[in-house]
């Protein structure tokens, strides 16, 4: 029982968390779609901002898993960042438009979404490190400083992450701006990345 009640709150509040944002999982809104008592809901999770950066942090997790996997096979350098950008950028990375940014602003106040961002961007950090190191010990581009490379990248993905949302630019005006930064990071000619995903 203990387990099944876990397991409902745990799909309401993914539910709550991609449609209306991680600031609506609430013990009503948990109830309502939950069909529970809110007294077993409060039983079982006495924080509601515990839920929401337990609820973060799978989803993160699960995205995460996902992109890796389907990235971690690719062997050509370039064309690796390439189907990165896209994957980051795209309709598939459904948290970006969405979770991540509600993520960003949720967690000046709620330390445990907080630290969710902050593990889950760690995760992309080393993956993305390990990559830049491969491929410019491979010859592919250079790179001096592949800790910052992958930062300037995330950052370059939040950032128009959150002009997404308010459609600043259009969506080919923001991938090149990714593509352009990331390109010049590595030295790699202007359009090398953008012309892979042609």
């Amino acid at each position: 029982m203990l387990a099944d009640t876990k397991s409902a709150i745990d799909a309401a509040a993914r539910s709550i968390a991609t449609s209306t944002g991680l600031t609506a999982i609430t013990l009503r809104r948990v109830a309502s779609i939950s069909g529970l008592a809110p007294a077993d809901i409060a039983t079982r999770e006495p924080s509601m901002g515990a839920l929401a950066g337990r609820t973060f942090a799978e989803l993160a997790r699960a995205e995460y898993e996902r992109i890796s996997a389907e990235l971690g096979a690719v062997d050509d350098d370039l064309r690796f960042l390439s189907l990165l950008i896209d994957a980051m950028m795209t309709t598939q990375h459904s948290l970006s438009k969405t979770i991540w940014a509600d993520a960003w602003s949720v967690g000046r106040h709620n330390q445990f979404v907080a630290k969710a961002a902050r593990d889950s961007m760690v995760l992309w950090q080393d993956f993305l490190v390990s990559r830049l190191t491969n491929g410019s010990g491979s010859g592919a581009y250079t790179v001096l400083d592949p800790e910052l490379a992958a930062q300037q990248f995330f950052a370059m993905i939040d950032s128009t992450t959150a002009y997404a949302l308010v459609d600043y630019l259009d969506d080919a005006a923001r991938l090149r701006l990714v593509a352009s930064t990331l390109e010049s990071s590595l030295g790699l000619p202007f359009g090398t990345l953008c012309a892979q995903l042609a």
